[in-house]
C-alpha cells in the first residue's frame, strides 16, 4: 500500500464486502452499491472453491471476526466504558450505523477511510440521512504519523475526557510487519490521551492456521485481494509480548468459541480461526 495509489479509487473487496454484510443481515440497503452486487455472484464463486479446496468458510471467518468484535465492543459501551469509537478502514461496513441505531447518542462513531472510500461512505450515508453531528465520516491514512490524515488528527477530534474505542477490522492483515507494528504503535499511543482506551481487531495465528488447507485458502483469498497477506503472529504469548511492547497494559484473545455471540458461527470451520483482539491502556 503506498500513498498515491491508495487514495484514488474504492477498491472491488470494500464493494464486494459491503454487499456481503448487507447478504449476512448486518447492513442497510443504504451501503448497497451496484458494483458490490455485481461481485458478490464473483465473491461467492471464489468462497465456494476456496472452501471445497481447503473446507474452510470465508463466509464464516468474515462473520465470526465481525459479529466478535461488536460482542466485545458492544459490552464495553453497556458498561459505560466507552462512548465514542474511531474505526480505521471502516469501507461499507454498517458497524457504525447498527451501533448507534442500539446505542443513539449514547454513543459517537467516526468511520474512517482513504480519501475515495470516505467519500463514497459520506455520499451514501448521507443521502440516506444516517449523518449527523454523533455519527460522521473522515478521511484516515493508518500509515502516516502526522497531518491532516493521521490517527492523531482524527482522535483530536473527539472529548478527550470520554472512552475511546478505536477498530480496525480487515486491515492489519493487508500491512507488513513493520507498517503493522507502528499502527498499532500509534494506536497505543492515541488511546493514552483518553481516560479509558480499547483496541479492538481480528487477529490470527500461525500457529492454528498452518496447514495445506490453509496454504490453499490463503492462497485463493490472496488472489480475490489482489495483494499478499500476512501473519503477524506465531502464537498468543507472542501477541501479547509484541502488543504490551507498543503500549497496551492488557491483551487477551478471545477464541470465536468462548464468546456466546459468535459460539455458533466457530462451529463452522473458518469461523473457528480467527481471533479477537481485545487490547486496553
Amino acid at each position: 500500500m503506498t500513498t498515491g495509489g491508495r487514495t484514488a479509487r474504492v477498491s472491488p473487496t470494500a464493494h464486494a464486502t459491503g454487499y456481503l454484510w448487507y447478504r449476512l443481515g448486518l447492513s442497510d440497503v443504504a451501503l448497497v452499491t451496484p458494483q458490490g452486487r455485481r461481485l458478490d455472484r464473483g465473491f461467492r464463486m471464489l468462497t465456494g472453491m476456496a472452501r471445497t479446496l481447503s473446507g474452510i468458510s470465508l463466509e464464516a471467518l468474515m462473520l465470526a471476526r465481525h459479529v466478535g468484535i461488536d460482542a466485545v465492543l458492544s459490552r464495553a459501551i453497556e458498561e459505560g466504558r466507552i462512548t465514542q469509537v474511531i474505526e480505521i478502514a471502516a469501507g461499507l461496513s454498517a458497524r457504525g450505523w447498527r451501533l448507534r441505531q442500539r446505542f443513539g447518542d449514547r454513543l459517537g462513531y467516526v468511520e474512517t477511510d482513504l480519501p475515495a472510500m470516505a467519500a463514497e461512505k459520506r455520499r451514501l450515508l448521507g443521502a440516506a440521512g444516517l449523518l449527523g453531528e454523533r455519527h460522521r465520516v473522515m478521511e484516515l491514512d493508518a500509515l502516516v504519523e502526522d497531518g491532516p490524515q493521521s490517527l492523531a488528527a482524527v482522535a483530536a477530534t473527539l472529548d478527550p475526557a470520554q472512552g475511546t474505542a478505536i477498530i480496525t477490522e480487515g486491515l492489519m492483515n493487508y500491512l507488513s510487519p513493520r507498517d503493522a507494528d507502528a499502527v498499532w504503535h500509534r494506536i497505543a499511543e492515541v488511546l493514552a490521551g483518553f481516560p479509558a482506551g480499547l483496541y479492538l481487531s481480528d487477529l490470527y495465528l500461525m500457529q492454528e492456521n498452518r496447514n495445506a488447507a490453509m496454504a490453499a485458502f490463503g492462497g485463493i483469498l490472496q488472489v480475490f485481494v489482489r495483494g499478499r497477506m500476512h501473519v503477524h503472529f506465531r502464537s498468543a504469548d507472542e501477541a501479547g509480548q509484541r502488543l504490551r511492547g507498543h503500549g497496551f497494559a492488557h491483551v487477551t484473545l478471545h477464541r470465536t468459541r468462548d464468546l456466546p455471540e459468535t459460539r455458533e458461527i466457530a462451529k463452522t470451520r473458518g469461523g473457528d480461526r480467527v481471533r479477537i483482539l481485545e487490547a486496553r491502556r
